[in-house]
C-alpha cells in the first residue's frame, strides 16, 4: 500500500512537467519545419561576406604554403555550400530560381580570386592574376 501511494504521488509530480514539455517541443519542432522551408535569397550584404571569407582564407593558405589551386578549391566549395545551404541556391539579385551547382562555383572562384587579389596580390600566381584583368577589361567593353 505504501509503494503504491508513493508511486502515485511521483507519477502526479512528473506529469505534468512532462506534459508541458512535450506540448512545447512538439510545437518548437512544428515551427522548425515552416522555418526551414523559407530559405531567403542571398542578398550583396551575405555574398560581400561570403566572398571576403573566401579571399580571406585564399590568402592566409597561399601564404602557408597550400598550393594554389587547392586553397581556392577549398574557398569556393565552401562559398558555394554556404549559399546552396543557407539560401538554397539562391541569388538576390538574380530572381527567384535556383543556380545549379556549376554556376555558383564558378561565380564564387571568380568572386574569391578577385578580392584576393586586391589583399594579397603576391599570394597570387601571376597568370590567374593576368588571366582575371583580362576578363574584368573585356567586361567593362
Amino acid at each position: 500500500m505504501f509503494i503504491n501511494l508513493y508511486s502515485r504521488k511521483i507519477i502526479k509530480f512528473i506529469s505534468l512537467p512532462l506534459l508541458i514539455f512535450l506540448t512545447f517541443y512538439d510545437t518548437t519542432l512544428f515551427k522548425q519545419g515552416i522555418k526551414a522551408e523559407k530559405l531567403s535569397a542571398a542578398t550583396d550584404k551575405d555574398l560581400f561576406l561570403y566572398k571576403g571569407m573566401g579571399a580571406s582564407y585564399l590568402c592566409i593558405a597561399s601564404k602557408a604554403g597550400v598550393e594554389f589551386p587547392k586553397a581556392v578549391g577549398v574557398a569556393t566549395a565552401t562559398y558555394v555550400q554556404v549559399v546552396e545551404g543557407k539560401h538554397g541556391g539562391k541569388i538576390k539579385e538574380l530572381g527567384s530560381k535556383k543556380l545549379e551547382r556549376e554556376k555558383l562555383f564558378a561565380g564564387a572562384e571568380f568572386q574569391i580570386v578577385t578580392t584576393a587579389i586586391q589583399y594579397c596580390p603576391d599570394s597570387i600566381p601571376k597568370e590567374v592574376t593576368e588571366k582575371v584583368n583580362k576578363i574584368l577589361k573585356k567586361n567593362k567593353k
